[in-house]
């Protein structure tokens, strides 16, 4: 039955951004690491089994960049939405934007920004464990917790999920630092 079937929520944080002077915040672009982190983090997507059929992305230039980067290495090309509503979220609004997620959509991934991004992965972990508390510790930029359910995405609650993982550019390329 495909509304009790295993679902997959990836929260992907955009990777590392640039400061230029004068950009206002909504249009900053990605410093050279986020440009070398992204397409990592949309290889390991696919090499752990975690490629998106459905996309939630940030309007946010480093958010559009991120996935724009990070998707060539999925292997897949999954219908994305551009959503003004995902930038400057808090995890309950992403949270109201998951439950719209398309009942036919196995894994959705968000691209987004802390601290909304952090927050829905902390907000929904049932358990604790290394890797929430790696997470709660710090979930850096690139960073991607994968969080997996049962039921429809419109029934996802606080604690309904299960963090199946947490990793970081530097978990899996030994690059980045891993900061924000």
């Amino acid at each position: 039955m495909t509304e009790s079937a295993g679902r997959k929520l990836v929260l992907l944080r955009h990777a590392k951004s640039a400061w230029p002077d004068g950009v206002p915040d909504h249009e900053r672009p990605l410093a050279s690491r986020g440009q070398r982190d992204a397409p990592a983090m949309g290889s390991w997507l696919r090499a752990a089994g975690h490629v998106p059929d459905q996309v939630l992305c940030s309007t946010a230039r480093r958010a559009r960049e991120t996935w724009q980067l990070a998707q060539p290495g999925l292997g897949a090309a999954p219908p994305v939405g551009f959503e003004d509503r995902v930038y400057g979220a808090s995890a309950a609004q992403l949270l109201d934007l998951v439950h719209q997620a398309p009942p036919a959509a196995k894994t959705l991934l968000i691209v987004g920004h802390d601290p909304g991004v952090p927050g829905l992965a902390l907000m929904l972990a049932a358990a604790a464990g290394d890797a929430a508390d790696r997470m709660r510790a710090k979930f850096p930029t690139a960073a991607i917790a994968v969080l997996e359910l049962t039921g429809s995405w419109d029934q996802l609650a606080p604690g309904g999920a299960r963090l199946a993982g947490f990793v970081t550019p530097r978990d899996v390329s030994g690059g980045g630092a891993g900061d924000s």
